[in-house]
């Protein structure tokens, strides 16, 4: 299983002076990367491997690029190579794309060094700090809050320069399937501890046993960053005071960014560790978002990336993880079946045809349920959800209380 573990870094004024050079240099390789693969002809385009032999040449020819690790500089090449499939898969889907666009100093932050050109010192640093020598730049140092598993092998290493200015590190990890914990036999799962989970509208998740997490509040951090991007567009653009105020600005953001995924976290960690089999729906995110009123609310919810950390933690902690179609999940009676039309204001089920009556959001949870043991191979439980739910069921769980105790590791 590949994952990835991420931590600030505090370079010191000198090293963090090559390391904005070497990022530079990589962005001016990534362009020559592109202006030569563009440049070539239609019928003739050159692949990774025939651009990576170029390397030594373009080293001999442009002395810059010789200051580049070999490794570091084959991950660059990679990197185009990569924008270049995700975005012939985008056109396959139907997507109207362009080309990829020349790199700005702005749009390139980050280089990879992969399987060579770093090393981790674990004991130089103290107090839960450690230090990573990158090739041709120095040892940078780093908040070690978290140790790498020594199951782990360090694959890559990638340094990044977020807008906000600050430096991290991230450290590509392979673990071996044989050293994760082993997931109950699907023959023999516990159907009764196991659970379905809708993601919500008024809530968080809504789950098929009756229980809902409620949204993490964010108006606070909203309104600062409404606050904070007035005063930016006061600033005559590329000052040195709109310089300091985008960083402000940027701070905002990555605090938003930061809250949601650590209450994510939280969350996913909690269903690993409470369930054998979590189902989620396997929802088309990037659609969703272009309805008209609900971008900035799913774009908080991060879901794809919710959906991607319970996968994640799944591995990590033995637990079924199954993503179910999603198409009628709202619309399908749990109870006998028969699909009825709901506005989105309707927030409660009630089948024509049976006259089963519930939460919408907990008769949805209850099909991604039994459309999860559907997936698996396994029948309806004799004892369903379905046969006690009524509305006055719901047991709500806060958002502060996730937070409070949601500290289970990752």
């Amino acid at each position: 299983m590949d994952y990835s573990h991420r931590y600030h870094a505090y370079p010191t004024q000198e090293v963090a002076e090559r390391l904005e050079h070497h990022l530079d240099v990589h962005r001016q390789l990534y362009n020559h990367v592109r202006w030569d693969y563009e440049d070539s002809p239609e019928d003739d385009k050159p692949s990774e491997y025939d651009q990576n032999n170029k390397l030594p040449e373009w080293k001999q020819r442009w002395s810059v690029f010789s200051e580049l690790h070999s490794k570091a500089a084959q991950a660059t090449v990679a990197r185009f190579h990569h924008n270049l499939t995700v975005l012939s898969e985008l056109k396959e889907k139907g997507y109207n794309v362009g080309r990829l666009k020349r790199q700005a100093p702005s749009e390139y932050r980050s280089v990879t060094y992969n399987q060579s050109g770093f090393d981790l010192d674990e004991k130089r640093g103290h107090d839960r700090f450690a230090y990573v020598r990158i090739s041709k730049i120095g040892w940078v140092k780093i908040r070690y809050h978290r140790p790498i598993p020594d199951h782990a092998t360090i694959k890559e290493v990638t340094f990044k320069n977020e807008r906000t200015g600050e430096w991290f590190v991230s450290f590509g990890l392979e673990t071996a399937d044989a050293d994760l914990p082993e997931k109950p036999v699907v023959d023999s799962l516990d159907t009764s501890n196991s659970v379905g989970i809708d993601l919500g509208i008024l809530n968080y998740i809504h789950t098929s046993n009756g229980k809902t997490v409620d949204w993490l509040s964010l108006e606070d951090e909203y309104d600062r960053l409404r606050r904070e991007q007035q005063k930016l567009s006061r600033k005559e653009k590329g000052s040195n005071n709109y310089e300091k105020q985008r960083k402000q600005v940027a701070k905002v953001k990555r605090q938003i960014k930061r809250k949601v995924l650590d209450y994510q976290h939280k969350l996913t960690t909690w269903l690993v560790k409470e369930y054998d089999a979590v189902f989620v729906e396997d929802l088309n995110v990037q659609s969703m978002l272009q309805d008209d009123g609900n971008a900035r609310n799913k774009q908080d919810a991060a879901w794809r990336q919710f959906i991607t950390l319970l996968e994640y933690k799944g591995d990590m902690h033995g637990t079924h993880v199954v993503q179910v179609e999603a198409r009628g999940t709202t619309k399908e009676c749990a109870s006998c079946g028969v699909e009825t039309a709901k506005p989105i204001w309707v927030r409660e089920h009630s089948c024509p045809a049976c006259g089963f009556e519930t939460d919408r959001d907990a008769n949805a949870a209850m099909n991604v349920l039994q459309r999860g043991f559907s997936e698996l191979g396994l029948g309806w439980p004799e004892s369903t959800p379905v046969e006690t739910a009524l509305p006055t069921d719901t047991h709500s769980v806060s958002a502060k209380r996730v937070v409070e105790t949601g500290n289970l590791g990752a």
